[in-house]
């Protein structure tokens, strides 16, 4: 091989192992929830939850939402929320937090953290969710899971254009498909000018409040009565 020749062709070498480098997926620590999992657990051999009930889990929104069995009190709910989580850690621990319980309806809320942490693009958290259907599906094929999109805040309002990109790939995914539904809250919290209202969030301007929870429980509610 010519010297010109060889030179190009370890330049293209270099270059494509570089571009592998940059985009080979740092390995999830799922050991960073073992705790809080283990509780659940723990909790559940104490009281077994009932099967068939109605499953809540998720990130932060659903493990901050202690008012569950309050606000559905017509129905079982279970709340498996583990705040700062991610889609894929949800789908991790599926085993633990799902499938014992065999509900019959699942609530997911999951995928701002990834996108925001800029662990994941909307795309590929848009795929984590595929995988958590695959996952939860080949275990429970009747279950229906019903995805709350992601919502609007103001502390991380530089994110909207990511989490509306995330939503509608999602929506567009779940549209038509038995098992699977779609809540749109994305705008949930803003007032009749597409303002964000404070006093639906709390002090770090982040999670909601009683009152943003209000309206959340409104949506969720409409769904389970249709």
């Amino acid at each position: 091989m010519k010297p010109r020749a060889s030179f190009i062709f370890l330049t293209l070498l270099l270059s494509a192992i570089w571009t592998l480098t940059l985009r080979a997926e740092p390995a999830t620590d799922f050991s960073r929830f073992e705790k809080t999992i283990a509780a659940y657990e723990e909790s559940d051999r104490a009281a077994p939850p009932p099967k068939g009930a109605i499953l809540f889990t998720g990130a932060s929104h659903i493990r901050r939402w202690t008012t569950l069995a309050q606000d559905f009190p017509q129905h079982q709910v279970i709340n498996r929320g583990f705040g700062g989580s991610e889609i894929r850690e949800a789908t991790h621990f599926a085993p633990r937090i799902i499938f014992p319980y065999a509900p019959k309806t699942i609530y997911f809320r999951s995928g701002g953290n990834e996108l925001w942490n800029k662990k994941r693009t909307a795309e590929e958290a848009f795929a984590d969710f595929k995988e958590f259907v695959t996952t939860v599906h080949a275990k429970l094929p009747d279950t229906d899971i019903i995805y709350i999109s992601n919502i609007r805040s103001l502390a991380r309002a530089s994110q909207d254009d990511l989490l509306k990109t995330m939503n509608t790939l999602i929506a567009d995914y779940v549209r038509g498909k038995p098992h699977l539904r779609y809540i749109d809250v994305f705008d949930l919290m803003t007032d009749s000018s597409g303002q964000l209202r404070p006093e639906c969030f709390v002090e770090d301007r982040l999670h909601l409040s009683p009152a943003g929870y209000k309206l959340l429980t409104a949506k969720v509610a409409a769904d389970m009565g249709r």
